[in-house]
């Protein structure tokens, strides 16, 4: 698979999610795994989420950008789709760096489900204690 001259290449993460994003100069069109944007997040509030990189930098219908997203759930792949695009974003233009560090969007969300443990009906709940 062979990268042109203008594509950027970033990866985003969240959860157990990984988005592989390619961005190139063109009119704001996005593509996730082969779908239309809008057909892969039906949800607005999810779209809106994930483009705040855009709206933040006022970057909106300049680049266009395709991706490939395994793992996770709709949630966790929004926001590694929105750490890709805010990665692209700053590779693409250094001087945007402030602007998305400040708004936090270069920082990987670590938050991941914690393991149930042995014995334990949870992670963290405890069978009731019964003291007779």
């Amino acid at each position: 698979m062979a990268v042109a001259k203008d594509e950027i290449l970033a990866v985003g993460r969240r959860k157990c999610a990984v988005a592989r994003v390619r961005m190139k100069p063109g009119t704001g069109k996005v593509m996730v795994n082969k779908q239309e944007f809008a057909d892969y997040f039906p949800n607005l509030t999810v779209r809106s989420y994930v483009t705040q990189p855009l709206m933040i930098t006022g970057t909106t219908g300049t680049y266009d950008f395709v991706a490939n997203i395994k793992g996770g759930g709709d949630i966790g792949q929004a926001g590694a789709l929105r750490h890709g695009i805010a990665r692209a974003l700053q590779k693409a233009k250094i001087e945007l760096r402030p602007v998305l560090k400040e708004s936090g969007m270069l920082t990987r969300d670590s938050r991941v489900k914690e393991r149930k443990k042995p014995g334990q009906p949870g992670a963290r709940a405890r069978f009731q204690f019964s003291k007779r």
